[in-house]
């Protein structure tokens, strides 16, 4: 989920006298009190500003401590940006190793025995509560490493006044009808696109999913990273003939999902495979753009979208900090609290427990029915890293004339 832009956050009072960021010298410096009740958590920033992440998570780790005051939470927040370079180098030393990480890829960790098996950090009760799916995806050889932080699928998002004007009566279901109303949305000129295409470098693989997911195909079989297979390579062909249909923004390969999202804001594409943040971004950004939300498309109609959770998992050290850890996470997946950080960031609870608080809020009704049908990256293998970041980096040239069977054998390539 990397990477998200949020919009509006909002229903949370500014904490003053909260957890600080660590100093400059980083977890395990010497003006750091350091005991078996203090643990240090590193996460990402998901939204800016007043109402963002950050003043999420004071918010939370100030009444954590209220309740509890001989533990302590001692926060540093990164970008999505430069998160990845941080956790290198704090891993490097035990001394700098945060106890807690909020990052997406878990499986390298669990790999080399560096994480609690999270049973030991969250009470039977919170473990039940979470998704079966999801639980599964956070899993390694049968145990589970890491904590689902919230759920991101895609869903289509379309532009009921551009479908009214081209005279498309109903959200498309198959690849056939998605081509046929991208024709007649694009034939209304004037700068609009049927449909946006982001395959540049910051989120391909996304993308990617929804069109190889939509043709049966998958990117792994057991332990083995599987992407030049027969129903992949029918999927990028047909994300290739949508675009050769002239249907599509004019350079796919170097459009970002972001760039997508906001155009179709703008009211300058038709119909885009969204977020849960996109609500949020488009209540804020433009208001009045009359929009409707359907499943996304696929080779038949059968319905599957993509699943993605950006995890929570505790690095053991040496092991005294596991009851820490366990009152801070069981804390925070309480249903109250837990609702309140993912209604905020705009995402899709993954406990039940929330699910049911926040039945009524507008990303849950629109992105909730999606999850029993959400195919995940196999981001449990290692060698998933190396795959995705060549999907990145290749995917938009099949847009520039590259042969698609050439480009997911290049990936395979990659993932060995």
């Amino acid at each position: 989920m990397k990477r998200p832009l949020h919009g509006i956050l909002a229903g949370i009072a500014l904490v003053t006298g909260v957890a600080l960021a660590v100093s400059s010298c980083g977890f395990g410096s010497k003006n750091s009190a350091d005991s078996d009740k203090s643990i240090y958590f590193l996460a990402p920033t998901y939204s800016d500003g007043a109402y963002g992440t950050k003043a999420l998570w004071d918010h939370i780790i100030n009444d954590f401590q209220k309740q509890n005051p001989d533990y302590k939470v001692i926060l540093q927040m990164e970008s999505w940006e430069s998160i990845n370079d941080v956790v290198k180098t704090k891993l490097q030393s035990k001394s700098t190793t945060p106890d807690l990480l909020n990052i997406d890829a878990y499986a390298s960790f669990a790999g080399d025995g560096m994480l609690f098996p999270v049973p030991e950090v969250v009470s039977p009760n919170v473990l039940s509560d979470v998704q079966p799916s999801f639980a599964k995806n956070a899993s390694l050889n049968g145990t589970q490493y890491a904590m689902p932080l919230f759920a991101s699928t895609r869903t289509l998002f379309y532009n009921t006044d551009l479908f009214a004007k081209a005279g498309v009566a109903t959200p498309p279901k198959t690849w056939a009808e998605l081509t046929d109303a991208a024709k007649k949305i694009q034939a209304l000129g004037g700068g609009i696109s049927g449909y946006g295409l982001p395959l540049g470098s910051e989120e391909s693989q996304a993308e990617t999913s929804l069109w190889t997911f939509g043709a049966g195909g998958s990117w792994s079989d057991d332990d083995k990273i599987t992407v030049d297979t027969p129903q992949n390579l029918e999927g990028v062909k047909a994300m290739r003939d949508i675009f050769d249909a002239g249907v599509t923004q004019p350079t796919p390969g170097a459009t970002n999902r972001k760039d997508v999202i906001n155009s179709f804001i703008q009211g300058k594409i038709g119909m885009i495979e969204g977020l849960p943040p996109t609500i949020a971004q488009i209540a804020e950004k433009n208001p009045g753009l009359k929009y409707a939300t359907a499943p996304t498309p696929t080779k038949d109609g059968t319905p599957v979208t993509l699943g993605v959770a950006d995890h929570l998992m505790a690095f053991k050290k040496d092991g005294k900090k596991a009851d820490t850890i366990k009152k801070f996470l069981d804390f925070f997946y309480s249903a109250n609290v837990y609702s309140n950080f993912v209604k905020n960031e705009h995402f899709i609870p993954i406990t039940t427990s929330a699910t049911k608080v926040l039945a009524d809020d507008p990303v849950t009704k629109a992105f909730a029915s999606t999850l029993p049908v959400a195919k995940f990256y196999p981001s449990n293998n290692p060698k998933w890293a190396a795959a995705q970041g060549a999907m990145r980096q290749q995917m938009g040239t099949i847009a520039q004339g590259a042969d698609p069977a050439q480009v997911l054998q290049r990936i395979q390539e990659a993932a060995k």
